[in-house]
């Protein structure tokens, strides 16, 4: 991988008008495109992230072995009470998550994010996303768009590239799941449901309706508080039929307006509907799971190899209390600590030290020591050069910190969404930048 993105930072260095000009083309895409996020097209940089063979095994290696342990940490889970006290649960989310799905999988979907070392294929975890897994849009668009550029044309004189395929994949993963449930999906209406107001995802949620249908279903967007149940069956505001569920309303969301949705919690509750992205995910969103992953009940469940993988590729995570912050000299320690919050997405409430005078690391430390926040070691960002050739910044080559997600459908690696970042935390909060996935190898 280093070597590709070297080959792209000599080529924009030496042709450098030909891939400022083409970038327009690129960019003029990506503005008429669906590559939108409330509303806003996605903000992009111009090399893409190109993944060898190599480094792909590497990713599915990781990707599926960590996904063998976050399914084994799910069923010990629904199975043991003693272990579900571990996670803190109000009993009214543990009653959700245990009202299992009608179906065997019960982790269909997941966007495992890593920082990745692109030099020895090291890499840490830092967040477990579940019914919330989003941006395979965004990647769809990031490539369309850099087929545009000088710089496709100079790789695909020596290599072949292939992005991922998110959509239809999916869809076929779905109507495996819903079928193996006895139904037919000819006969059913999937709905991609949500809480459409945030106005994040339109654009993916239509996309995936195209895919569903590609695939034998009827779809819709639904927005989840218009949902209506009668008892028997689950009705848009339209009055149709909904039998299948893709939920993207994530459970924090849900708890929030659980009062807006009910009808939606009591036909769930009442299985009379199938939700794909069952509320038993949110055991592995959870943050709280990166400090229970070495707990000693968790290591019992785990295998040597599963434990060692644990050890060398989860970061230290413990809960932000005052005790740790005297006892682990957090107060002073502050660059190998990030705060995050147990239980977001986005990035929401985090909090690196490295960014923050002592003065104000101590004022955060006690701001959220005993609230439900955890502490968690802070892995610096792999970095890689490129270039931002939006109009209205400068066109140089610089250093961008990397963050990689790993779309695992039904325990396989399906595709890989990249961002980068001019600082070390990248979400949309922190300057962050989606670039293009893709695998790369040289033409036979």
């Amino acid at each position: 991988m280093k070597n590709i993105q070297e080959k792209c930072k000599r080529y924009i260095e030496d042709n450098f008008s030909c891939c400022e000009e083409s970038s327009k083309e690129e960019l003029d895409y990506l503005e008429h495109s669906t590559a939108k996020y409330k509303g806003q097209t996605i903000y992009s940089l111009h090399i893409p992230k190109m993944f060898t063979l190599e480094a792909k095994a590497v990713l599915e290696h990781g990707a599926e072995t960590m996904y063998g342990i976050l399914y084994k940490v799910m069923r010990e889970y629904l199975a043991n009470p003693q272990y579900r006290k571990l996670f803190g649960f109000s009993k009214e989310l543990e009653s959700m998550i245990c009202n299992t799905p009608h179906y065997e999988n019960i982790l269909p979907i997941c966007r495992l994010d890593i920082f990745l070392n692109e030099e020895d294929y090291g890499y840490k975890f830092c967040e477990f996303n579940g019914d919330g897994t989003s941006s395979m849009n965004e990647d769809r668009e990031l490539n369309i768009a850099f087929q545009k550029t000088a710089l496709y044309n100079y790789l695909t004189k020596e290599y072949k590239l292939e992005p991922f395929e998110l959509f239809d994949s999916w869809a076929k993963e779905c109507k495996k799941i819903y079928e193996s449930t006895g139904k037919k999906a000819k006969e059913s209406c999937i709905a991609v449901v949500d809480f459409l107001e945030k106005g994040c995802s339109i654009f993916e949620f239509e996309e995936f309706c195209r895919a569903f249908e590609r695939v034998g279903f009827r779809a819709k967007v639904c927005e989840i508080r218009d949902l209506s149940y009668n008892g028997e069956y689950l009705y848009d505001k339209e009055g149709d039929v909904i039998d299948v569920i893709y939920r993207r309303a994530v459970t924090s969301d849900i708890m929030a307006h659980k009062n807006e949705v009910s009808d939606f919690l009591q036909c769930v509750s009442d299985k009379k509907v199938c939700l794909i992205g069952d509320f038993c995910t949110h055991i592995m969103h959870d943050k709280i799971l990166f400090q229970l992953l070495r707990h000693e009940h968790t290591k019992s469940i785990l295998t040597e190899e599963e434990n060692h993988f644990v050890d060398k590729h989860i970061p230290e995570t413990i809960r932000l209390s005052g005790d740790i912050i005297k006892s682990r000299n957090v107060e002073k320690d502050k660059e190998h600590w990030i705060i995050k919050p147990e239980d977001s997405y986005g990035a929401k409430g985090v909090y690196a030290g490295i960014h923050y005078s002592k003065e104000e690391w101590s004022k955060l430390l006690k701001k959220y020591q005993d609230k439900d926040y955890l502490l968690q070691e802070f892995v610096i960002p792999y970095q890689t050069y490129n270039i931002d050739f939006h109009p209205q910044k400068e066109h140089v080559l610089k250093k961008y910190s990397n963050l990689t997600g790993l779309y695992v459908y039904n325990g396989k690696l399906a595709g890989v969404y990249s961002r980068q970042s001019v600082k070390e935390i990248i979400s949309t909060e922190h300057d962050e930048n989606d670039i293009a996935s893709l695998v790369i190898s040289p033409h036979i």
